[in-house]
């Protein structure tokens, strides 16, 4: 059986892929203007600053917790996943059934991260 940890981060890797899948699928149908957020509004710098930071949260999760002792990153495991869900939530629905089906996806990755940081034992 493979560590948790492994289990975890690779979670997350399937986690910051579906959302990068998610993005080039936008890009190549067309669903996005450049320089433009949902509905047309204009991004800001704040803006597109608080996006890049929340698109590092996979990648930082992925370098935690191979890096962070137990049990601290059990409980960052079972807590971030959360957030992230409800974050993912807000977009709801999107433009496309690709856009549904990939977030849907990035669900069962954040459940699965709950499930094995849950039943996570030393």
């Amino acid at each position: 059986m493979l560590d948790t940890r492994i289990i975890l981060s690779g979670l997350w890797v399937a986690t910051m892929l579906t959302y990068l899948w998610g993005d080039v699928l936008r890009i190549m149908a067309g669903d996005v203007t450049p320089g433009q957020l949902k509905a047309g509004m204009p991004g800001t710098q704040g803006m597109w600053l608080a996006i890049a930071a929340i698109m590092l949260i996979p990648i930082v999760m992925l370098v935690l917790t191979l890096t962070l002792p137990y049990p601290l990153i059990r409980w960052l495991n079972l807590i971030v996943p959360i957030i992230v869900f409800f974050f993912d939530l807000m977009g709801l629905p999107y433009k496309g059934a690709y856009d549904n089906f990939l977030i849907a996806v990035s669900f069962v990755f954040n459940g699965l991260t709950i499930w094995y940081a849950w039943n996570w034992m030393i």
